[in-house]
């Protein structure tokens, strides 16, 4: 009798189990935005603890990079692993309210199918029907991930381009002061407009590609001393001085204001998935006397100033307090390495959301 009541109930259970999943894999692998899929947020918050438990015994930032390094990879794998046990649990308990008996069995049965090994035949004409269907679940499944994989790197490497170059630009680790200070010596700041457009494509690109596959905020550069967090802070700090302290017969501000604008919708939206809370207050973490060194630097590089250094601070910190509190979040949470500005003063945000509450956007 007691089995009888179970039966339905276990099929429900087992259906909604495959259902979910599936929605869960086809938000994750082909919807393009980072939706609130829970399970894949529980497995990146699961492999993050396991990897904050192994950091305990870290000693200094070169050994914490060499495990975080592994973290996106790892998520990666594990994700395709949580769906392909979940659906075979699934079928199983649908097997097994169908009357496939021992439960052994009816894991085979599910195994056998979901990989398309044949080992297992069925046992009637429902349970073989099941069977097909399971079986283009696990194609389709893995063919997603197969296609998934190729298209998530073609990201990465597009946005480590710019985060490579701009080493050579603005030193390691990188600082807005010595970006400024190269294009002077240089006399280079003719280039700075296309320079802007440049890293407001990257922006944009950022933008799309880290908010619809949220994983790649934690893949890490080839080399330890870059990050694309610090170099998204050099960029925009430069751009903020621009903005803020060059005179208008020196450079064309409009276009460091463009890059400021889609660098801090871009940090702010790829934010929302992390659900980063928004900073009050116009303060940023910057003192004004290291906005006066740095005016003082630009000064003897040769750049012509605005002659008020008190307003040339208000207008700093206007546009920096726009993106400062999801850059020194984003620097806590994927433990950038040390640079001016950004990562030598992360906001503490260690927490991946795993709740639908705490998932949904705040703006």
């Amino acid at each position: 009798m007691l089995r009888d009541t179970l039966l339905p109930l276990v099929g429900v259970l087992s259906s909604m189990i495959i259902v979910l999943t599936a929605l869960s894999a086809a938000h994750t692998l082909v919807v393009p935005r980072g939706t609130s899929v829970l399970l894949t947020r529980w497995v990146m918050a699961a492999v993050r603890a396991a990897f904050d438990v192994r950091l305990r015994w870290a000693r200094g930032y070169a050994e914490r990079d060499r495990i975080l390094v592994l973290f996106g990879p790892v998520t990666l794998m594990a994700l395709p692993g949580v769906w392909l046990t979940l659906t075979l649990i699934g079928f199983a308990g649908l097997y097994w309210s169908l009357g496939v008996r021992p439960w052994q069995n009816a894991v085979l049965d599910s195994g056998s199918s979901l990989l398309t090994l044949g080992f297992h035949q069925p046992g009637g004409l429902l349970t073989g029907g099941l069977q097909l269907v399971e079986a283009a679940l696990g194609l389709s499944l893995l063919a997603l991930v197969v296609s998934y994989i190729p298209a998530l790197y073609s990201s990465y490497t597009r946005r480590e381009v710019l985060v490579t170059a701009l080493e050579a630009e603005a030193g390691t680790p990188p600082s807005a002061v010595r970006l400024l200070e190269r294009l002077l010596d240089a006399d280079g700041l003719a280039l700075l407009d296309g320079y802007w457009h440049e890293w407001t494509r990257w922006f944009n690109e950022i933008e799309e590609t880290h908010s619809s596959n949220p994983l790649l905020v934690f893949f890490r550069s080839p080399s330890p001393e870059r990050h694309w967090v610090t170099a998204a802070g050099t960029v925009l700090d430069a751009a903020a001085l621009v903005c803020s302290s060059f005179t208008l017969g020196e450079v064309r501000p409009a276009h460091a204001e463009l890059c400021l604008r889609a660098g801090t919708l871009a940090l702010r939206r790829v934010g929302d998935y992390f659900r980063m809370p928004e900073q009050s207050g116009a303060a940023v973490a910057i003192g004004r006397a290291e906005y006066d060194e740095a005016y003082q630097r630009l000064r003897r590089a040769g750049a012509r100033l605005c002659g008020d250094p008190d307003r040339c601070w208000r207008d700093f910190v206007m546009h920096r307090a726009a993106y400062e509190a999801p850059l020194l979040q984003f620097a806590s949470l994927t433990t950038a390495p040390s640079a001016m500005w950004s990562a030598d003063r992360p906001i503490p945000f260690h927490r991946l959301p795993i709740t639908r509450r705490h998932a949904e956007p705040w703006l």
